[in-house]
Order: C-alpha cells, then structure tokens, then sequence
C-alpha cells in the first residue's frame, strides 16, 4: 500500500505517539476477536502476562481499547474484564473507483461501516470522481457529527496493476483519466489527509483479513469478481504482494480465448443473450435475481475456469480458505461454490487437505471497505505474531 505521509498528523493533533510494534499486535489480536480477555490475549500473542496488562493499560488510557464485560473464571479473586476496540477513537474514508461507478463509506476503529454510498458514474473523469467523492464525506461528517481531528486518514482502490513509483496504477481503458499519474497526491491535495492507495482486489483481501473471514482464518485467497477477475492472497494475515507488487492477479491464471473468464463483465453479456439487458454492471448488481435465465447457462460457461484457478490455488498455495468476493451477488456466490471441483488427489485412501470454499463476510463494497482498512492495517493493526 502506498501512502503520503510516514507519520500521519492524527498523532499530533490527538497528542498521542504511534502504537509499536508490539501494541499493534495486541490492538490486531483485539479487533480480529471482537472482545477478549487479557489471559486470552496472553495466549493468542505469545506474550507474558505482565506485559499484556501494562500495555492494555496504556491502549486503555489512551483511548484505543474500552473495557467490556467481566469474565469470571470459578477461580478466587476478582474477575477480570474483557477488552475491544475503541470504535470511536479514529476514523477513516474508503474510496473504491470501479470502471463505472465509486463507492465511499465511513469506517471506524472497530472495523464497523458507519455510513456508505455508492454512485454510478456516467464518466470516471478526474474531477467527477473528486467532486463526487468531497459531497459524499461531507456528508458523513453533517450526518455523523465527526470531528476531523478524528479521521486518520482516506483509502483508496483502483481496478489495475502497479507499475511505480509512488501509487501509479495501469488501469483499464474505463478508467483512463486515472492511468499512470500519482493517485494519491490528487486525492491528498484535495481532502488535506493522508492518502493509501491500493489495487481493488489486494483492498478487499486486506478488508476481508481484518473484518470478515480473516477473523477466523489466518490464510486464504480472496477472489476478487467484477468487471475483470482479481484477487489477493492472504499469509499470516499479511498481503503476500510479489517481486513487483503485484502478487494475487489471479484472472492471469486463465489464457485470454482459451478459458471463459468469471466475471461479472461476462455474465452481463450472458444475460443479454436471454433478453435481460444492463447498460452497467451496477444496475445488473442492484437489481440480480439468481433465477434469471442465463445464470445457470453463466455458472455452466465458468465452472471449469473457477475448478482451474480454485485447484491451482490449492496445489500452489495450500491455503486454509477460497473466498469469492468482489461484487459477486451473494446469492450468485452460492450457487457458484457447489460447482467448482478442486481437483485432488487420494492416495492410499488419504485424500490431501483442501481449501473451504467461503463467501466473502467483509460487506457489499468489499473494495471500499478494504481501502479504509488501508490506513489503520498499515499504523494500528498487526498479526498476533
């Protein structure tokens, strides 16, 4: 992910110092549980007692964590209490620009959307998007009553593959006003914060780390279906980004005009063959009934493309999990997974383990939400070790 600022001003504005390397572990540790106790927290993180209890002190005192119920364990003494995340401690900006339409939403420290809009965008111009996307924040805050010293800062997604320096991204022709200049730097000059950019299928999988599967699961493959066919692999509740940052392009998987590609581009046109007709991807997403025809003749087209990439996954990255995510439909991804096979292999009557297939638990606008995680995943929030 990259940002504009090394030392966002949230920590002097709020008179606070940023977490290190241990407390954000802990502060990572707490949000992916929900609520925990401290004795919990010893054993989830590695680390000894004591110092659990003075550094949730000072997370306390700070601001970061809140006291939850008390847990009584049978035992003498008195009970001790659980601990979450401060949702109101800090807040961010999540901004996913899609070929066609934007989708912004308000996330606190919890990891909770506390507000989204989404917008279909006639043309992603420049100045559209900013002048869209200032109406929508503004919004939040009248709605919301935020303060700005509050807002740590604004992430943002974008469909297309890195090539450097800075946050310069080789986007689809859809999006041509946002190819190869420096998205964060408009983005920062415009909303005054600091700004993380990040491609829209690494957003969702950050997102899905912290506050969907990833709170079960430490490693997984998240398939980012749109207009195109991305995705993200999670290690250790970390992006596994690649020599080049672009680690997880999972649609390069399948050769152009040798597979059928799942996305929702392809689906569009297959639906239009059975007379169900969308000028965008996004009415076709709000108004999707799973019993259309064409749906199943679409599930037909893809299974052996899906069974590809979910049984190259397994064998390649043995991951605990495949999640399909992007703007697939839910009730689209559930008539999906019970058709795709990973192929396997059973030796001496041991079949080897594989993935569960699961449906993203992240939200709707997964790469919205992923680019506000951005920000607090890159300054809050650690893995357990």
């Amino acid at each position: 992910m990259f940002e504009t600022s090394e030392f966002p001003d949230f920590f002097k504005r709020n008179n606070l110092r940023a977490p290190s390397e241990t407390e954000r572990r802990i502060l990572g540790t707490v949000l992916r549980a929900g609520e925990i106790g401290q004795t919990a927290l010893a054993k989830a993180t590695g680390l000894a007692q004591q110092s659990i209890s003075r550094i949730v002190k000072g997370l306390l005192l700070t601001g970061a964590l809140l006291e939850g119920e008390r847990l009584f364990s049978g035992k003498r003494g008195q009970p001790g209490v659980s601990i979450r995340v401060a949702p109101g401690f800090a807040y961010t900006f999540g901004v996913s620009m899609m070929t066609d339409a934007i989708s912004v939403v308000l996330f606190d420290f919890s990891g909770v959307v506390v507000d989204e809009s989404h917008c279909d965008m006639p043309a992603m111009t420049r100045n559209a998007v900013l002048d869209k996307v200032e109406s929508i924040t503004q919004s939040f805050f009248d709605e919301h009553r935020i303060e700005p010293d509050r807002v740590f800062g604004m992430g943002v997604s974008v469909s297309g593959r890195y090539i450097g320096p800075g946050a310069r991204y080789n986007t689809p022709r859809l999006l041509d006003d946002w190819a190869l200049i420096d998205i964060d730097r408009l983005f920062s000059d415009r909303f005054d914060i600091p700004v993380w950019v990040e491609n829209d299928g690494n957003a969702a999988a950050i997102g899905e780390s912290l506050v969907g599967v990833g709170r079960r699961y430490d490693n997984f493959v998240y398939l980012y279906i749109d207009t195109l066919l991305g995705g993200g692999v999670i290690v250790d509740h970390e992006l596994m980004r690649g020599c080049n940052g672009n680690g997880g392009e999972i649609g390069l998987l399948l050769p152009k005009n040798v597979y059928p590609h799942p996305s929702l581009s392809s689906l569009r046109e297959t639906l239009g063959e059975y007379g169900h007709s969308f000028a965008y991807i996004s009415d076709m997403i709000r108004n999707f009934d799973s019993s259309w025809s064409g749906v199943d003749e679409w599930i037909a087209k893809t299974q052996n493309s899906l069974s590809l990439i979910a049984s190259a996954l397994a064998a390649i990255l043995d991951p605990e999990a495949i999640v399909l995510g992007g703007r697939m439909p839910e009730s689209l991804a559930r008539k999906v997974i019970p058709h795709i096979d990973i192929y396997n292999d059973s030796r001496r009557g041991k079949p080897r383990a594989i993935p569960r297939l699961l449906i993203s638990k992240a939200g709707r606008d997964a790469s919205a939400i992923g680019a506000a995680a951005l920000p607090f995943k890159d300054h809050f929030f650690a893995a357990a070790s």
